[in-house]
């Protein structure tokens, strides 16, 4: 079977550590059974998305869009990259497709130190 129509994802990662409570890039990742994890960290995965400024955007990265700010996030019922709205009074949803007309600020983690 040929298979030149795949081509396999780039994965990559930043990290939070709950410790220091900085973002990170990280040298290596620990692999248990399949499973990615390092000790102390939040795994981000990049989504493979860029934002209007062609940033690369990660799991759990804040997102502006207009005046509303959006969190990214992989909803796991529907296996897919979510946008929700950081504003309580206006909980909406956006599709991921809205990335390229955003700005990516920062990721939550930091936003709440």
């Amino acid at each position: 079977m040929d298979i030149d129509f795949y081509s396999p994802r780039k994965l990559k990662f930043k990290a939070w550590n709950t410790q220091t409570h900085l973002l990170m890039r990280l040298n290596s990742i620990d692999c248990l059974k399949g499973e990615l994890f390092k000790k102390d960290h939040i795994l981000l995965q990049f989504t493979g998305l860029l934002d209007n400024q062609d940033e690369e955007v990660y799991d759990m990265d804040v997102l502006l869009w207009n005046t509303l700010k959006f969190v990214m996030y992989w909803e796991e019922k529907k296996q897919g990259w979510k946008l929700m709205s950081l504003d309580p009074l206006r909980p909406e949803e956006l599709h991921h497709e809205r990335v390229k007309e955003m700005t990516r600020l920062c990721s939550y983690f930091e936003s709440q130190k």
